[in-house]
Formats: structure tokens, C-alpha cells, sequence
């Protein structure tokens, strides 16, 4: 065992545990109304509730559950969402309600927050002007627990879901040090959620005398991967889901340790220029990094691809760099057991072995909508959500998805506000392709076929304001 893996290792043991308890929840629903007040005013029955399995919680009565009021109030962490939304895009208000702060157990301390240095941390939202249903996200990249709170949950509050989030039980740099043995971290995060949203569908029961009529998940990055793997496991668990650029896991690729590697070979060769300039560019749109996308190449090789390939590697393959750590940051190849060298076709079984444990397949047992912008530089679209839409097909189960591809758009929404000549951000076509879900498992209108969505020519129609319209129609 990996000596950074010593004395973290924990058991699962308590996640089944919990899951169990709340099992009785898994898919009892009521038909909702479209807009109904809760039962009994403002935060009634508070002192009752209890989230099954949570070591600990803390109940909050607010009268803003958005972070319209959450900021000062202290119920959520700007740190934990900085950087994933345009700066421009307008806060919702005006959603009183519940607020459920926790953790459930584990053994793994890396989330600081409220003091508690302890994973597996949660938030449960309840408005009092309920709509029926619930909507489930996991955090994105290795953030805490509010990292959708600009980007989703506000605007579902808003809508009058009750929303739940989890941190995914282990969070930071270095989650990697979470579990027994390679994979065991990622494979918690889907645990996380499951538990959750058991979880929360008991908490729901108890505010409003029954359980939600719709339960939905969502999420960006890692969150997208979340929803995907959810929807293929635990497909009872929900009516539908919304995955935003999700990550894709395939023991035979492509995935991160597939396509990063080539990134961080080339990307510095292209970018002093000389000789070797053009052939370094050719290597880098093999790689999957789309023609046109090179003016974000300097803004990821700095903050993104190294230290994504380092600490992911370490999940899923410690033993390449020996008793190092996550590698070394910005080695030039021909560096001893240096990232830039490092090839996943040629590692050892072990390594495709951990990775299979959390792979993706492909068989989703209820509607998806996936979203994914064309300018995507961390996750390449043709090395991630094609690949996956493609694999839903061949699985026979291409009715259940809808897959847009968005003219533009990059993996995080706040360099819109640094190129917003050359991109448009996904925070609104997320909305959009969370309404065409509404419909399609509410109404049974299906949504517009797959396509892909063109950036809208100057002064046509939401091109007017990109930061509050993304139509996904034909």
C-alpha cells in the first residue's frame, strides 16, 4: 500500500448503513401541483427534522436561502464556488426557508467548514413555497459542499425545489488520500450521493408530509459524472438528470490520463515556438484540444492540466512516481517519473483495474439531458461527452438522452468575462436544458433532438444577452 494511504484507510460500512435506513424512500411518489405552499408557514416542524444517517446536523431557519442572504448569514462559502459563474449573472431572492447543515460519518477530515474538519459533509435547502420536488448535486472538481450554490442551487430554490449537495466525502488537492486502496475515493463520491439522496428524500417527507413527487440531479465536471453515474446504478433513485460537461471514466479511455499527458508534452514546445511549434500544435488537436481553442490553452496549462493529471494519477496509479506525492509539478519530460511522460496504455493492470471500479457504461436507466461546451480545453469534448453519447446509444438506450453540444462554450463560466467576444457561458443552457427535463418527465414533451447549438449571430435572438438566454430548440 502507498505509504500517503496509511492509517487513511476507512470503511464503507457506515455509508451502507445510513443507505439502508433511508431505504424505504428509494421511489414512493405523489403527483405535485405546479405551485403550492408548504405545510404550515415558515420553517414549521424545524425542531422534527432529522436527516437519516447524519452524525451530526445543524438546523437553520433563514429568511433567505439563496446566497442572495446565505452570504451573510453565513450559511454558504463564496470560496467554495468562486470562479464557476459569470460575474454578471443575476443572484435569485426571496426564498424563506430551511437550511440543514451536517456530516454523515467517515473517517477522512479534509472539509474545514463551520469548524468541523470532517468529510462527507452536507447542505439540505427546504423553501417554504415548495413546487414537490427535489433536485441532488455533488460539488464539482474536489470543491466542498456549496460549490453549486451560484450555479444551481439558487435558481432551483428559486423555482421552489428543495435542493440537497454533498462534498462527496472527500475534498482538496490531496483527496487522494482518502480510501484503502486506488480508486476507493472516487468510488465514495457516488456512495455520497446516493446516501444523500435517500437522505434528503426523508428530510422532504418529514417537512412536507410527504415525499417529493420529482427527484432530479444535476451537476458540473465531476457533478455531470455524478449524474451520469447515478442515472446507470441507481436509476430508482430519480426521474431524470441534467449533466453539465461531466467527466467520463473508461478503463480502456479515453479519460483524463489519456488526454492530459499529450497536453503537457506539447503544450510548452507550442507555446516558446521555433521549429517545433507547428508539429507541437498537430500533437495538441490529436490530443482532442479543438482548432480555435489555443487562446485558452496558456490559462489551463497554468492552473489546470498539471495538477489535474498529478493528483488523478495518484488516485488511480501511485506506484508511478514511488514514494513521491502527486508527481512534480511542471517536470519537463525525460524528468524521472515525470506526468508529462506519463502513458496510460502502457501501465500495468492494476491501474485500467481501478479505474473500471467507477467506469462509466453508458446504460442509463432514466432521461439525461448532457450539455457540453465545444471550447472545453480541461475536458475536450470529442475525448468526453461525445464518447459517452455515443456509448448510450450503442447500450440501446439513446431514447433516454439528449445531448447538446454548445457553440462556444468552455469548461468554466468565468472566463466568459475574460473572452466574452469568443464565448458564451453554459450557466443558461443549463437552465434551459433543466426546463426541457421538467417537460419531458413532467409533461412527456420530448425535448428538441441532440444537435449542436450555434453561437448566435450579433443582434439574433439571445445573442442579445448570452448571460440570460441559451435556447436548445432546433
Amino acid at each position: 500500500m502507498p505509504s500517503h494511504r496509511r492509517g487513511r484507510v476507512r470503511s464503507h460500512r457506515t455509508v451502507r448503513a445510513a443507505a439502508v435506513a433511508a431505504l424505504l424512500l428509494a421511489s414512493t411518489t405523489v403527483p405535485a401541483t405546479a405551485s403550492q405552499d408548504s405545510a404550515g408557514g415558515h420553517c414549521t416542524r424545524i425542531a422534527a427534522l432529522r436527516v437519516p444517517g447524519a452524525g451530526h446536523q445543524e438546523v437553520s431557519c433563514l429568511a433567505e436561502l439563496t446566497t442572495a442572504g446565505t452570504i451573510e448569514s453565513g450559511h454558504t462559502d463564496r470560496a467554495d464556488w468562486a470562479g464557476l459563474t459569470p460575474a454578471g449573472l443575476a443572484t435569485s431572492s426571496g426564498v424563506p426557508g430551511i437550511q440543514i447543515d451536517g456530516w454523515f460519518p467517515d473517517d477522512s477530515a479534509g472539509n474545514t467548514n463551520h469548524g468541523w474538519a470532517h468529510d462527507s459533509q452536507f447542505v439540505v435547502r427546504l423553501p417554504d413555497r415548495w413546487n414537490g420536488g427535489l433536485v441532488v448535486a455533488g460539488s464539482p472538481g474536489v470543491r466542498e459542499q456549496y460549490a453549486n450554490d451560484r450555479a444551481i442551487s439558487d435558481w432551483v430554490l428559486s423555482r421552489g425545489y428543495a435542493f440537497a449537495a454533498t462534498d462527496k466525502g472527500n475534498t482538496g488537492t490531496a483527496f487522494h488520500r482518502d480510501g484503502a486502496r486506488p480508486g476507493d475515493a472516487i468510488a465514495e463520491w457516488n456512495e455520497r450521493v446516493t446516501q444523500l439522496t435517500r437522505a434528503a428524500r426523508a428530510v422532504v417527507a418529514q417537512r412536507y408530509h410527504r415525499p417529493p413527487s420529482r427527484t432530479l440531479a444535476t451537476g458540473m465536471s465531476n457533478g455531470g459524472y455524478l449524474v451520469r453515474w447515478q442515472l446507470e446504478n441507481h436509476p430508482e433513485l430519480y426521474d431524470g438528470g441534467v449533466d453539465w460537461e461531466g467527466n467520463l471514466w473508461r478503463a480502456q479511455g479515453p479519460n483524463l490520463l489519456t488526454f492530459l499527458p499529450p497536453a503537457l508534452r506539447s503544450y510548452p514546445v507550442y507555446a516558446a515556438g521555433g521549429a517545433g511549434a507547428e508539429e507541437a500544435h498537430r500533437r495538441m488537436l490529436a490530443a482532442g484540444y479543438p482548432a480555435g481553442s489555443e487562446f485558452l490553452w496558456p490559462f489551463h496549462h497554468r492552473y489546470y492540466w498539471d495538477l489535474t493529471q498529478r493528483i488523478y494519477r495518484e488516485e488511480f496509479d501511485p506506484h508511478f512516481d514511488g514514494a513521491t506525492e502527486a508527481g512534480t509539478p511542471f517536470c519537463a519530460p525525460g524528468t524521472p517519473a515525470c506526468d508529462a511522460d506519463y502513458v496510460y496504455g502502457e501501465r500495468p493492470r492494476e491501474v485500467t483495474d481501478a479505474v473500471e471500479r467507477i467506469a462509466l457504461t453508458g446504460r442509463i436507466g432514466k432521461p439525461l439531458i448532457t450539455l457540453h461546451g465545444t471550447l472545453d480545453v480541461l475536458l475536450p469534448i470529442g475525448q468526453g461527452s461525445d464518447v459517452y453519447a455515443r456509448r448510450v446509444r450503442e447500450e440501446g438506450r439513446g431514447k433516454l438522452m439528449r445531448y447538446y453540444r454548445v457553440e462556444g462554450g468552455t469548461h468554466v463560466d468565468s472566463l466568459y468575462d475574460a473572452f466574452p467576444d469568443r464565448l458564451r457561458p453554459l450557466t443558461p443552457c443549463h437552465r434551459s436544458a433543466f426546463t426541457a427535463l421538467e417537460d419531458w418527465i413532467g409533461e412527456g414533451r420530448a425535448p428538441a433532438p441532440s444537435r449542436t447549438v450555434p453561437l448566435p449571430s450579433a443582434g439574433e435572438g439571445d445573442g442579445r444577452d448570452l448571460l440570460h438566454r441559451c435556447s436548445l430548440g432546433g
